[in-house]
């Protein structure tokens, strides 16, 4: 069980620095590695969805599957992906940012695809 607390403060951790990513004016993450706030790095290239959402969603996922038991897995999943989808709306009033579908539908698969595993591995656990 006390492993279980330390997962759940990083995943406390990790949702506060996915807020701050998100809500930041323009890219953080640009600002750091290339000095340019406007510039978003990508880890692998987008096919309809935005990869980089996806990886967010399903680390996230993971951490919240980790951190919480079973008894809480609905509450977390709807916290996910209800999170998934107001994150991006506010990127429609803040500045140097864009609301965009294949965003938005990178941050819900990242959760769905979690969600569907955890499903599985209940039901094959039964």
């Amino acid at each position: 069980m006390k492993i279980q607390f330390y997962f759940k403060i990083v995943f406390y951790i990790a949702n506060s620095i996915l807020y701050l990513l998100y809500l930041f004016p323009g890219s953080l993450l640009g600002w750091f590695l290339y000095d340019n706030h406007l510039k978003q790095p990508q880890i692998t290239s987008d096919f309809l969805l935005s990869s980089n959402h996806v990886y967010a969603f399903i680390l996230l996922s993971i951490l919240g599957v980790i951190s919480y038991q079973i008894n809480h897995y609905r509450f977390l999943f709807l916290y996910l992906f209800f999170l998934s989808i107001i994150l991006e709306v506010c990127h429609l009033v803040i500045p140097n940012r864009g609301f965009e579908f294949s965003d938005l539908f990178g941050n819900i698969v990242g959760v769905l695809i979690i969600f569907f595993f955890t499903n599985l591995v209940m039901m094959i656990k039964k």
